[in-house]
């Protein structure tokens, strides 16, 4: 039978709550669904992000003999961002762990692993939902705290500038012919154009339900799919979750409908268009914790403690879950944002 000191015991240190957090099922919502985010564990808090831009010019001819044109050299920069901390705790206190143990019971540590687990469980959930709101504003280019400050303006780190709102003009009651598929042709291009060459296979497109409630109602895109089976398919299964994407003019529109305490995360009648499938364009790098097990380590996703602050009080334990990351766009450019009217 477990001794009564059962906080000291190996199931509570931090090896094992976080390998019993991590074997949990992870619930990353839609932008975590898709996986355009290439993850990664880092043994540093601040990563380096090397950029050397591709110069194309043309070169004027020459005559035989005489001095080539001198080749254009391309720029280098080196971007050095940090990473944030996020970390949330629960205390339990000897009271609520009171009537757990019974006298001669084998399973009180079980009984206590589950309650921690189920507490450990509820501030996961909060930190997926921060973390999906961290990857949603890498899609915007503006990655916002909880408050609603600025943690990274991504064109101002890479030292470019936003690409100009489009307006799709989704509510004109009559729209030019073709107006609809060459907006969606524009946005294609400039992606296009700020990839460099670089590969893609798709353009994808997260939608406020009222931009993507007037795309489907526009009447190009109604006579497009006018007696198609698929003008039915707008609800499909995708990453576990019921979502609501439409194929038009060559990018997939979704309509994303996560909000948390009010904050919506894509704002109403806005959408964010990004292209997917290409190497290193969204990353996600998780650093150590700052505990001493961790230092230099490979970073894991999340990470949970007990005690953090190093106390041993007779009535009550704390619990933390923390993690170390940075979710960014690697060219930012490439994010177009758009508006239904």
């Amino acid at each position: 039978m477990p001794g009564l000191d059962v906080f000291n015991s190996n199931a509570f240190g931090m090896q094992s709550l976080t390998a019993r957090l991590l074997d949990q099922p992870h619930k990353p919502m839609r932008i975590g669904a898709l996986g355009i985010f290439q993850s990664e564990g880092v043994r540093t808090t601040d990563i380096s992000i090397e950029r050397q831009g591709n110069t194309l010019v043309l070169v004027q001819t020459t005559a035989r003999n005489a001095p080539a044109v001198q080749n254009v050299k391309d720029g280098r920069n080196l971007r050095k961002l940090s990473t944030v901390r996020v970390a949330v705790e629960d205390t339990v206190t000897a009271d609520e762990v009171q009537n757990v143990r019974a006298f001669g019971s084998e399973s009180e540590l079980d009984t206590l692993q589950a309650e921690i687990d189920r507490r450990t469980g509820r501030m996961n959930s909060s930190v997926d939902a921060t973390e999906e709101y961290h990857r949603v504003g890498a899609l915007k280019g503006t990655v916002l705290d909880a408050d609603g400050s600025t943690l990274f303006d991504l064109f101002t780190e890479f030292g470019v500038a936003a690409q100009t709102e489009v307006d799709f003009d989704l509510d004109n009651a009559a729209p030019a012919s073709g107006a609809l598929r060459r907006a969606c042709t524009a946005q294609i291009r400039k992606v296009e154009t700020e990839l460099g060459g670089l590969p893609y296979s798709n353009v994808h497109a997260m939608c406020s339900p009222e931009f993507f409630d007037d795309l489907v109602a526009h009447p190009e895109y109604r006579a497009t799919y006018l007696n198609w089976p698929e003008a039915a398919q707008l609800r499909t299964r995708a990453g576990g979750q019921q979502v609501r994407v439409v194929s038009f003019g060559g990018i997939e529109f979704e309509e994303y409908t996560g909000t948390v305490g009010g904050t919506a995360y894509v704002a109403a009648n806005k959408a964010h268009i990004f292209p997917v499938g290409t190497p290193e364009l969204f990353i996600s790098r998780y650093a150590p914790a700052e505990y001493f097990e961790t230092v230099n380590t490979v970073g894991l996703p999340r990470y949970a403690i007990m005690n953090p602050d190093g106390t041993d009080p007779r009535h009550k334990r704390t619990v933390r879950l923390q993690s170390q990351w940075i979710h960014l766009c690697t060219r930012p450019r490439v994010l177009i944002p758009a508006k239904r009217t």
